[in-house]
């Protein structure tokens, strides 16, 4: 790691360690990462998040130790609302990840650096060995996306999958 790394690298430290009393203490790998509370809607590139009684589908994705996720390709329409239930199969932490791919690669080097990194999102599962997660999404905008795990080492394995949003007629 060079200088210019390692300074990086103290500074986001140091950001979100300044964060660090106004985030949900969670961190990759605990349990009680998925625990009930009110949804943060933020509009991302590739929707915004839900309440659950507003899904009028569900679609079942599995993970597992292969870093494989089974579909490994989502179709959905622009403007459906969708119960994402992630189900890991296998005997390692697991996560699924929404994203553009840009912003999925990028958020993988850095787990890279950080693997512990705190953080908990509503377009985010991290689900344990055995365990069911969900993620319930609007996605309201068109276009191609993705899904990913991002533990360390798990999105270069090539655990990440395709997300199409096909627009509605205008």
């Amino acid at each position: 790691m060079d200088i210019t790394d390692r300074r990086a690298a103290w500074i986001l430290a140091g950001a979100l360690l300044g964060l660090a009393p106004a985030l949900p203490a969670v961190a990759h790998g605990d349990p009680a990462h998925a625990a009930a509370g009110p949804v943060r809607k933020e509009q991302k590139d590739w929707g915004i998040a839900a309440e659950g009684r507003q899904a009028r589908r569900t679609i079942t994705v599995s993970m597992g130790d292969d870093m494989r996720f089974r579909p490994d390709r989502i179709e959905v329409r622009e403007g459906e609302t969708v119960r994402l239930r992630i189900r890991n199969t296998g005997r390692a932490m697991h996560e699924f990840v929404l994203g553009t791919p840009g912003e999925l690669a990028a958020h993988a080097e850095l787990m890279k650096k950080f693997p512990d990194m705190q953080h908990d999102e509503p377009y985010m599962a991290h689900v344990p060995p055995g365990r069911t997660g969900e993620i319930v999404w609007t996605f309201n905008r068109a276009g191609d996306f993705r899904f990913a795990c991002l533990i360390a080492g798990h999105f270069d394995a090539g655990m990440v999958g395709d997300l199409h949003v096909i627009p509605t007629a205008r």
